[in-house]
């Protein structure tokens, strides 16, 4: 029988001996290299939303060699793979995003990105500029620990890989509510599902929560209305859909400031197109107005939603005009990313044991949203979201070029925070002990 190295029994002995929170620390520090490299290869090969073939299959043979049991073509390219340890204990549910967005890099990076995509009929660059990069690589660095932990782990692992967070095509469906629909966890049903977010919001190192509200819901609508063409030297003679529309942007400004209770929680509403008219001299037939509302509690975004639809009737009647108006436009809602706070508290101990309690913030309530509460949703579970900072020490995070600008820029210490975080959290929530 041949017998151990002297270097692997140390390494064997110090394993036996450690904390859980040790084995985590030592579980990423080996496998941050191959972290980098897989972080790497996505950035430099991002795919737009329900086009993440390359991605996804690269992941899908990453779990299977890890020895999850994985199941491809969810969602059009969406990856899940469980893993079962060696003891009973609960079911824990991780997800990461896998979509990069139309934006052409503006980084000047070894491994910075040259891929073209379509997107809106048009050739554009293509660019992980929110992230999901990371994401990925971190996601898959906890997968590959647990692997590795597996015979003295508690419980299941689910390790959700989606495709199309930032929105599917126009005319496609896909991202987390298309996850839920097609089944994902008809055979597996977690009793808590993880998620987290790299940002530039934040410095590298640190990791920021917060029970509650964590980042807005998110609502579209859009607006068409119509009036009667008319030469612009005769206005009277038509019904003019571009004062009916200014008058409805004007208008829908005192929902929040009048209609909604602020002192509860905070609301957006926001107008981001106003389309109409092809000629300085002629009033049109129509207007288009699109937008957006934001809100962290549901009978205020209810409320937001009907006065807005309020407005749009009535000012429209008032001017003659009539309006076709969809609030919200379904599909392309989602629903406020909700921290549960028993579940937040345990996280936030498990993040503060890996990371130090001077790196771990209170976040601020974010107005951005994120399909990630549709998965926790449909799998009936309490969720935790959190963010990890990228932005390399010295620099000021509120210059920090933000996520989805061509100059977004990850210090590559997040990787071994996130991961850390991650495993750490998941670890504990599976009531892992080091034997």
């Amino acid at each position: 029988m041949r017998s151990m190295p002297v270097a692997a029994l140390v390494l064997a002995f110090a394993a036996s001996t450690a904390t859980a929170a040790e084995v985590a620390r030592q579980q990423v520090e080996a496998q941050l290299g191959q972290i980098t490299t897989w972080r790497r290869d996505f950035h430099q090969h991002p795919e737009l939303g329900n086009r993440e073939t390359r991605t996804s299959k690269i992941v899908a043979d990453t779990l299977r060699k890890l020895g999850y049991e994985v199941k491809t073509g969810i969602a059009h390219t969406g990856v899940v793979g469980v893993l079962k340890g060696g003891k009973p204990g609960p079911k824990l549910a991780i997800r990461a995003d896998m979509d990069a967005l139309p934006v052409t890099e503006e980084v000047d990076l070894p491994f910075a990105s040259k891929a073209k995509g379509e997107y809106l009929g048009k050739t554009v660059g293509v660019m992980h500029a929110c992230g999901h990069d990371v994401h990925m690589a971190t996601t898959l660095g906890v997968a590959a620990a647990l692997a590795k932990l597996r015979k003295d782990l508690p419980g299941e692992v689910m390790m959700i890989f989606q495709p199309a967070e930032e929105g599917s095509p126009p005319g496609e469906s896909g991202g987390a509510p298309l996850m839920v629909e097609e089944g994902v966890f008809a055979a597996f049903k977690p009793d808590a599902i993880f998620g987290m977010h790299v940002t530039s919001a934040y410095p590298v190192g640190s990791v920021a929560l917060r029970e509650g509200g964590m980042m807005a819901s998110s609502d579209t609508f859009r607006m068409t209305i119509t009036g009667r063409q008319a030469h612009g030297a005769t206005p009277w003679r038509g019904i003019d859909p571009i004062v009916a529309g200014s008058e409805i942007v004007m208008s829908a400004q005192a929902i929040v400031s009048r209609r909604l209770d602020i002192n509860k929680e905070p609301a957006v509403v926001t107008f981001g197109i106003f389309n109409g008219g092809q000629r300085f001299n002629i009033v049109p037939d129509s207007a288009e107005l699109h937008g957006t509302v934001r809100a962290f509690d549901k009978e205020m975004r209810d409320q937001a939603l009907a006065d807005l639809r309020n407005v749009a009737e009535h000012v429209a009647a008032a001017h003659g005009a009539k309006v076709d108006a969809q609030i919200p436009v379904v599909p392309g809602s989602n629903p406020v990313n909700h921290n549960d706070p028993a579940l937040t508290a345990r996280v936030r101990t498990s993040l503060e044991k890996a990371l130090g309690k001077e790196h771990v913030i209170e976040a601020k309530r974010w107005t951005a949203s994120e399909d990630f509460p549709h998965l926790a949703i449909g799998a009936g579970a309490p969720s935790v979201y959190f963010f990890f900072g990228a932005t390399p020490a010295g620099q000021d995070p509120d210059t920090a070029p933000s996520n989805h600008s061509p100059r977004f820029f990850v210090d590559e210490g997040a990787l071994a925070t996130g991961t850390t975080a991650m495993l750490q959290a998941s670890l504990d929530y599976l009531g892992y002990a080091s034997p």
